[in-house]
């Protein structure tokens, strides 16, 4: 049986429908899996070895020249192979109009949520097979119920795995005790106070960590350069193609991140990972993994360095533990 997995964006997203794929390879031998995703995150989808073929869109690209012939070209592309694809069922994960969309390009039937379940009700029009999942439920184990629903097994929510690999590095490796140090995000809200990553990467020091820090903007490289100035031991990596940030981020010992999708990439990857959340609730949407924390700002406080580094001992900890998963 061939299937095509829709699920196109945002990094969290497609890093929290690996579980589901796993529970999949485990119930459903039979099956092979391809994925059509945003073009920013193919990359992360590669880093699952059972996925097959990668059909890239570019939605968020195309929206800014729609009347252009290159776009036209693309998405018509687009449909050619996923028609290609030949597959027996389409699975949209994300439950958008613009998911449903484009699961409607490959002409086989599609599996989704039900009207009262999915984040736009107006995609279930074009869904052929349709499924109850209660919404306040993580959307990690959304989709382990979706696909289990789809594809006819009980998936096993004791068992938590997401089997994606780091990628290797074209790069060397800083040797020693990596603590990687995720304080970009996409909104000012989310952001943790630089002098408060400054004290962290201090305390890291301290406690014979190496602290690594990267950019993707102007504004997150001058969050990074005040940090590896203010401790001296920090290691800062210039601006990255994302393989080569989640090749660092996999071997890393400790990662201590934002609310940000490598926050999750470092969670699925089974690392001691503390996310802070400042200003969004982590409940149904939060980084998940064996040895993943959130600490959530209380209403009108913060969160300190202290119980960061508190929380990452626990952590690491934790992980040290023979047998511990």
């Amino acid at each position: 049986m061939k299937v095509l997995i829709v699920k196109t964006s945002s990094m969290g997203d497609v890093i929290h429908t690996f579980p589901a794929v796993e529970d999949a390879l485990r119930n459903r031998p039979d099956i092979s899996f391809d994925w059509c995703v945003e073009e920013a995150f193919a990359g992360i989808v590669a880093l699952h070895p059972a996925i097959k073929s990668i059909h890239k869109v570019a939605i968020r690209r195309w929206r800014k020249t729609p009347f252009d012939g290159g776009t036209w070209r693309e998405v018509a592309g687009l449909r050619r192979a996923l028609r290609g694809g030949h597959y027996d069922l389409v699975i949209d994960a994300q439950g958008l109009l613009k998911s449903a969309v484009v699961a409607r390009q490959a002409g086989a039937p599609i599996a989704g949520f039900d009207r009262s379940s999915a984040r736009e009700p107006s995609a279930t029009l074009f869904y052929q097979r349709k499924y109850a999942v209660p919404r306040d439920l993580h959307a990690i184990e959304r989709t382990r119920r979706l696909f289990g629903l789809a594809l006819g097994y009980q998936p096993d929510l004791s068992v938590l795995g997401s089997g994606i690999v780091p990628p290797m590095s074209s790069r060397p490796i800083p040797e020693g005790k990596l603590a990687f140090l995720l304080h970009g995000t996409s909104r000012e809200d989310k952001k943790w106070p630089v002098e408060d990553w400054i004290e962290t990467a201090r305390r890291l020091v301290a406690r014979q960590f190496t602290p690594v820090v990267t950019w993707s903007n102007d504004a997150e490289r001058r969050v990074a350069e005040a940090i590896a100035g203010a401790a001296p031991k920090t290691v800062l990596i210039e601006k990255s193609p994302l393989a080569e940030i989640a090749a660092i981020l996999g071997r890393s010992t400790l990662v201590i991140g934002a609310d940000t999708g490598l926050s999750h990439l470092a969670s699925a990857f089974g690392l001691p990972t503390v996310a802070i959340f400042l200003a969004t609730e982590p409940g149904l949407t939060g980084p998940r993994g064996p040895f993943s924390s959130t600490l959530l700002a209380p209403a009108g406080g913060k969160v300190t360095p202290a119980e960061v580094m508190a929380e990452a001992e626990r952590l690491l900890a934790l992980s040290a533990v023979p047998g511990k998963v």
